[in-house]
């Protein structure tokens, strides 16, 4: 659906030229919802911005649904956008016009039929559970019902592109979270692109498929969301997420496993449960079939949109050959593990 290749923006700041992209390519699949997350100044709002050609780069392209935006006239440009709609972080309501009226200005824009309008209008504002509030103003709405204004506008000329730019920055979390649900039913009932632009982890977290990970004006990470926040690379990334996942083991856990005084052996495993393997009786299973103790040290379980992951230290307590079969025995069941300590 939406191709950036190679795409390169810089913009002059007085006598100094600073570089807000450098040679960025990204595929963003139909359908899906893709965020991109970087810290402030890292140029993510300016790549969602060169994506419906808002901001012109110097260098690159940027295709979306096969249209290639940077070949087009003004006119071809002004077209092209009706199939991207865009949302912002403080709204960008009209004052003076009630809910009804802002979310029918595109519509009037786009040169549509006053007897279209209404009944586009009204099917909006059902959709994002604001049909009661046709008559009301923005001053008289919370944050959350102008972002469902703000969300029924970008959608009223039925575009194949929602980009959404730090669209919850401005929420408190529970309204951030009902929104996150309407942009999910949105995008299962329409199909819809979406784009999220954030630097809120928790959003990518909830609602993302797939992201990307930009700092400098560079991509540096790119995947599955269950793939960059179990197992990140980059250490932007680690540091991203820290906050949202913590499965740190506590300081001196390692430490207190402590040798008996008899021949058996003490091993520390760090386990790793994602998706199903969450669910299993893994452990019990272990205890019954090799002979050994399992001491639970520590443990932790998250959720990525629907998928389970965490992690368990373990201490197992047994005959080296005993504990060696456990660890096996994990591996046949799907379950990755790291030595912390053996004794």
């Amino acid at each position: 659906m939406i191709h950036l290749k190679g795409l390169t923006k810089v913009f002059d700041e007085g006598k100094q030229r600073v570089t807000a992209l450098q040679d960025v390519s990204l595929e963003i699949q139909a359908g899906e919802i893709f965020g991109i997350i970087g810290l402030s100044g890292a140029g993510k709002s300016t790549l969602v911005r060169c994506i419906n050609m808002l901001e012109q780069p110097q260098q690159g392209e940027v295709v979306v649904g096969g249209v290639n935006m940077t070949k087009l006239s003004k006119s071809q440009l002004r077209e092209s956008r009706k199939r991207i709609g865009m949302i912002f972080q403080h709204f960008n309501l009209l004052s003076s016009r009630t809910v009804f009226g802002n979310v029918a200005f595109p519509l009037e824009i786009a040169g549509k039929e006053k007897a279209s309008i209404r009944p586009r209008v009204m099917e909006l504002l059902e959709l994002v559970g604001l049909a009661d509030k046709a008559d009301s103003y923005p001053a008289e709405l919370s944050g959350g019902q102008k972002q469902r204004v703000g969300i029924a506008r970008a959608l009223a000329n039925d575009p194949q592109v929602l980009l959404c730019d730090e669209a919850t920055s401005a929420l408190d979390p529970e309204t951030t979270k009902s929104v996150l649900n309407l942009l999910q039913d949105i995008n299962r009932r329409m199909q819809l692109t979406i784009v999220i632009i954030t630097h809120e982890m928790q959003v990518i977290k909830e609602v993302c498929d797939r992201v990307a990970v930009i700092e400098s004006g560079r991509i540096v990470e790119l995947g599955s969301v269950l793939d960059v926040f179990t197992a990140p690379e980059t250490e932007t990334a680690r540091r991203m997420i820290r906050g949202v996942i913590d499965l740190e083991i506590p300081d001196g856990l390692i430490d207190s496993c402590t040798p008996s005084t008899t021949k058996e052996t003490h091993t520390l495993l760090k386990i790793s449960f994602i998706g199903e393997s969450a669910g299993r009786p893994v452990i019990s299973t272990l205890v019954r079939e090799c002979n050994v103790t399992a001491n639970v040290l520590f443990g932790k379980i998250d959720h990525i949109k629907d998928t389970p992951f965490g992690t368990l230290v373990v201490e197992l307590i047994g005959s080296q050959a005993d504990v060696d079969e456990g660890m096996a025995l994990l591996r046949r069941h799907g379950l990755e593990w790291e030595v912390l300590k053996g004794v």
